[in-house]
């Protein structure tokens, strides 16, 4: 385990802990990269674990309407925390990534104004350029604090996030970082919500492959 490694807090879809998103975490220690799955819905559903059928959308959403900004950042810095008290030694100092796929990309935005992270990878996080949890002002304003690396990945035809929408994101991310090296974004054509997840009836497997590539290639960098 050497001192680039990366050990990233996964977060999940409104759909909880689930197969899926356990098996994201599996995947990335299978890489060498030891990751934690962890529950954005602690405080109202700890062991929240749905499906992708209508009835869990519904569920799984008054949930994330239940969230907050302050409290995911509280909860994020916590995992950080039990990662780096399980896992670092002074030879060896923990580099945090954080990656998230849906709510969680979008909490994965917020996370990456934490000091602690290095890289944060924002898959199809919808609804950045709207608002935040809990309300306030688009999280995107946030961009700014973001000192580290931030990556946002977006299906074309994602109709969560339409064109506008990932216009105002890249907009705002060559705002804050011009060079694109730093703050970066990528449209995956003809990719829909959610097509990184094999589960689901949106995975687009060409996408799903160059999005673990890039993915990994963070983890290992």
């Amino acid at each position: 385990m050497s001192n680039s490694s990366l050990f990233p807090p996964v977060l999940p879809e409104i759909f909880g802990l689930n197969a899926w998103v356990r098996g994201v975490a599996d995947r990335l220690s299978a890489a060498g990269v030891p990751a934690l799955a962890m529950p954005l819905f602690a405080r109202t559903a700890p062991e929240l674990e749905l499906g992708y059928d209508p009835e869990s959308t519904k569920e799984g959403r008054r949930h994330k309407e239940a969230t907050s900004t302050e409290g995911i950042m509280a909860d994020v810095q916590a995992s950080i925390d039990w990662l780096r008290e399980a896992l670092e030694t002074r030879d060896q100092p923990l580099r945090i990534t954080v990656v998230g796929f849906c709510f969680g990309g979008h909490a994965a935005l917020l996370a990456a104004t934490l000091t602690d992270v290095v890289v944060s990878l924002d898959f199809y996080g919808a609804g950045v350029s709207r608002g935040r949890p809990g309300g306030g002002a688009p999280s995107l304003e946030l961009l700014p604090g973001v000192q580290g690396e931030l990556h946002c990945l977006c299906g074309s035809i994602d109709p969560l996030i339409p064109s506008s929408e990932q216009q105002a994101i890249q907009a705002a991310l060559q705002r804050v970082d011009p060079t694109g090296l730093r703050l970066r974004y990528s449209a995956f054509e003809g990719a829909d919500h959610g097509f990184m997840c094999e589960a689901r009836d949106q995975y687009h497997q060409a996408s799903a492959q160059e999005g673990w590539r890039l993915l990994l290639e963070a983890a290992h960098s």
